[in-house]
């Protein structure tokens, strides 16, 4: 079962069916695409909701829909995400361009770190992300995230930054 997580702003929430409207504009949106593959079909945005409920089962934990509270809003997506050929677990996030510069991606992302840390109790986590990617790197370094080497993740080479740990 997938949890419902809350912030003060936000709700994370499984993913539903009638997501699909709200993440296809994601999906078809240039810029909110340009960092993680570039823009989707329809179906290929199905295929990508059923990944992410995949990932919950195989893994047993993965990305949730940010959803505004006060209005029920479809913000974007953030989480823990570790597929085959991932050399760590990531925490990530992608918002509509609508919802940049509340800070919701920071705040998502704190949540969804808290999970992993405290329930997962994962020793350790990273965001890879690509250098131009400058709003995302800027969420990593409100979250406390430190820059840590860059590496290759399906042929693209990416910064590594290391989330700070409760063990640390």
């Amino acid at each position: 079962m997938i949890p419902t997580l809350e912030t003060e702003r936000l709700r994370l929430r499984p993913w539903r069916d009638d997501d699909l409207d709200a993440f296809s504009v994601f999906t078809a949106d240039r810029k909110a695409t340009e960092f993680v593959g570039g823009t989707f079909s329809r179906g290929d945005t199905w295929r990508r909701i059923a990944m992410f409920l995949g990932h919950w089962q195989l893994r047993g934990f993965g990305n949730w829909v940010i959803e505004e509270k006060a209005s029920g809003a479809f913000v974007g997506y953030s989480g823990l995400w570790k597929p085959d050929g991932w050399p760590e677990p990531e925490i990530m996030w992608g918002l509509l361009p609508t919802h940049h510069g509340h800070g919701y991606a920071t705040e998502a992302a704190a949540r969804a770190r808290a999970y992993a840390f405290e329930v997962l109790r994962w020793p350790t986590a990273v965001s890879y992300i690509v250098a131009a990617n400058l709003p995302s790197r800027r969420v990593a370094e409100r979250l406390g995230a430190k820059h840590d080497g860059t590496t290759e993740l399906k042929g693209t080479a990416v910064d590594v930054w290391r989330h700070p740990s409760p063990q640390t």
